[in-house]
């Protein structure tokens, strides 16, 4: 049940309390603050576990920066996917300058274990200078055009950050985004370039990898 409920409020725009009103329809009680501390104590850690199962990172990395509110206040999200569409990291910080991307290359090669190939990124001239003290021997290409892979994988987040109203710190969107970037694009196969009977095996192998990852991660005895 906790892995079920994890999986409901990271894969859906739904609410704590709307997540308590779906599994009381099957006969399971559990409040919203039980279901709150579940996704915040296993949402990384099956985060973590999913992009563990995955396949080495591609060497070609899309990164892109978007600007979220946080409390009313400008803040912005970094991110890189390589050049399948896979989500590589997240950092949410407070600027766009040379340092912010710095901190986020850094945190990145940390993250992933590994050095691209190439950088792509848009105009912004932060990369530039960051990529140059970082990462000099990695080729950068910095085109607006040649970047839609990581702008259009802002799309989910824009659509939970609607949906849950904005984020209240950046701790909290930190915390959420990781989660939610690991858990939400296992569930999201390219549907567009599968036929349904595809899409039905992929989902069903997509659905055992989360049971074999959930069920190895340890649970509380009670909620």
């Amino acid at each position: 049940m906790i892995s079920h409920c994890v999986w409901l409020y990271f894969r859906f725009p739904l609410s704590y309390r709307e997540v308590e009103e779906l599994v009381l329809q099957r006969g399971v009680i559990v409040s919203c603050e039980t279901v709150r501390r579940w996704c915040r104590k296993f949402g990384q850690a099956y985060a973590d576990g999913l992009r563990r199962r995955r396949p080495r990172p591609g060497d070609k990395w899309h990164l892109d920066e978007v600007f979220i509110r946080i409390s009313g206040e400008l803040k912005y999200l970094w991110r890189a996917v390589d050049q399948d569409g896979n989500v590589l990291d997240i950092l949410v910080q407070g600027h766009r300058d040379k340092a912010a991307a710095r901190r986020f290359f850094r945190k990145l090669m940390k993250k992933t274990r590994a050095v691209p190939r190439v950088v792509v990124t848009d105009k912004l001239r932060s990369y530039g200078a960051a990529h140059r003290e970082v990462m000099p021997s990695v080729e950068h290409r910095s085109h607006k055009g040649l970047n839609n892979r990581a702008e259009n994988s802002h799309q989910p987040t824009r659509q939970r950050e609607r949906a849950m109203k904005g984020f209240h710190s950046v701790g909290g969107a930190q915390r959420f985004l990781s989660a939610f970037s690991g858990i939400s694009p296992h569930f999201r196969p390219r549907r567009h370039l599968m036929t349904a009977p595809d899409h039905r095996a992929e989902m069903t192998v997509r659905f055992a990898i989360w049971d074999q990852v959930t069920g190895a991660v340890g649970r509380p005895t009670t909620a």
